[in-house]
């Protein structure tokens, strides 16, 4: 068996617990913890980026993900203009099935007036539709053009905008568009309140209230605003490094996840590094920024969707499987002293073995659209100190949440990948025969490691 680098320490996770309060260490969650969950039966979902790349920025590349950090090549230069560059590209599905990308059309030296557009229907082949001039008199630049659905349906863009008498202090503008076609905008309205030098504005919407995540260009950090109405006025109130994020950090994106925290993406210019963070408090706090996987280092300025698409792995439940690796295929899950470990079983395997092999899939103890597993004896599989054991339910909430899982899409056909229920992005993998739960790093090593085949019971 191939070595594995070392697994993910706890002694991190546990310097971090030490700052929270003692009832959420108490949990044994994660700083800024909530809990995975699952799409709906029979659906999955699907996250898209489409950057432009840190070695090119004449194309961009598409990508997906089925739980926001392991994001998976769809298609390498999907998109090339047909003249100018392809920057900062913000995508979003509209009401007419077509997925549109609008984009900066000049490199950062370049005067730059006008922004591009492009349509697909499949997220894969893309047709170019327009550049757009924006009317501002005296416009030197045009950067970073941001979709922003409202509430009433309405689609918008928010464009950061420089002027001839000084062509690198920017404001955001807001245009709206005028027809379904997306063809013609009303005439540009600056964000109020947000103010000049700022760029890379990212709005979202919660409730009634309008959330800006902008660019200080001067300080080179992400700050954050907040206002009745779409255009304003808005109230800055984090300034500075608010959110431990580190400065030289633009391009900001943020999604909602499955289980209603909020993810921001940024690119972290200044290190050459993707970054993601995550907030269960309404922006108030976030997590330690981390690389992502992937695309960190490769991929440039990007906006994020998220859909529900049909499909994604599917597994039965109260039935009996035994669960074969992905890249080990004589090998399987199997319970050893309470531990769970992935030995070589075969037809000619004793009886002991082949039942200890053997495991009834029932709905998760924390969430029914997950997973749990039972064994003969009636034991759970749990995490245990990262490592994955079988334990009578002792009833706790804890208990329930530690042997939850939920079923992400495998390295090859047929196979599952197991998310942990309350440690999300970790997951259920094989280390040296062990089975474990480690934080995805975005390899194909680990998302192998990772996959595991359901298969007829041995038992």
């Amino acid at each position: 068996m191939t070595t594995r680098p070392p697994a993910p320490s706890r002694r991190t996770l546990l310097r971090a617990m030490a700052a929270l309060p003692a009832s959420a260490v108490l949990l044994g969650e994660l700083p800024g913890a909530a809990f995975a969950a699952a799409p709906p039966s029979g659906s999955a979902t699907r996250y898209t980026i489409v950057p432009f790349l840190n070695s090119n920025d004449g194309t961009v590349n598409v990508y997906q993900s089925d739980d926001a950090t392991d994001f998976r090549l769809l298609k390498s230069s999907a998109y090339t203009p047909p003249a100018n560059r392809i920057r900062d590209a913000s995508v979003f599905k509209h009401t007419d099935g077509y997925y549109y990308v609008t984009y900066t059309t000049h490199t950062w030296q370049d005067v730059s007036t006008t922004i591009g557009f492009a349509r697909s229907s499949d997220r894969s082949n893309w047709t170019f539709l327009y550049d757009y001039t924006v009317p501002i008199a005296n416009l030197s630049r045009a950067w970073a053009p941001e979709w922003f659905v409202d509430s009433d349906g309405s689609v918008n863009v928010i464009v950061s905008c420089s002027l001839t008498s000084d062509e690198w202090i920017f404001t955001p503008y807001r245009l709206k568009a005028a027809n379904s076609a997306l063809t013609a905008w009303s005439s540009p309205v600056a964000l109020s309140g947000i103010g000049p030098n700022h760029i890379d504005t990212y709005i979202v919407k919660v409730g009634s209230t309008y959330h800006a995540f902008t660019k200080n260009e001067t300080a080179k950090y992400i700050e954050y605003a907040t206002a009745s109405a779409l255009t304003g006025p808005y109230t800055v109130s984090r300034t500075g490094d608010w959110a431990g994020w580190g400065s030289y950090r633009e391009g900001p994106s943020v999604i909602q996840l499955d289980n209603g925290g909020w993810r921001i993406f940024f690119d972290g210019y200044g290190d050459n590094t993707y970054y993601y963070s995550d907030s269960y408090d309404t922006f108030a706090t976030w997590s330690a920024p981390a690389a992502l996987p992937v695309v960190s280092g490769t991929a440039r300025h990007f906006t994020v969707i998220k859909e529900t698409v049909s499909g994604g792995p599917a597994l039965a439940k109260n039935v009996t499987r035994s669960f074969q690796s992905a890249n080990f295929p004589t090998r399987y899950w199997q319970t050893q002293s309470a531990l769970l470990n992935l030995p070589v079983v075969t037809g000619s395997s004793s009886s002991a073995e082949k039942t200890a092999s053997t495991f009834t899939v029932v709905a998760g103890l924390a969430d029914s659209a997950g997973y749990s597993f039972r064994d003969s004896s009636g034991n759970y599989l749990r995490h245990w100190d990262f490592r994955g054991r079988f334990d009578a339910n002792d009833g706790t909430s804890t208990f329930a949440r530690d042997a939850t899982f939920i079923a992400r899409t495998g390295s090859s056909s047929g196979s599952i990948r197991w998310e942990s229920y309350n440690y999300p992005g970790y997951y259920l993998r094989h280390y040296n025969y062990q089975l474990r739960v480690d934080r995805t790093n975005g390899t194909d090593l680990f998302r192998q490691d990772s996959s595991f085949v359901p298969v007829t019971a041995w038992g």
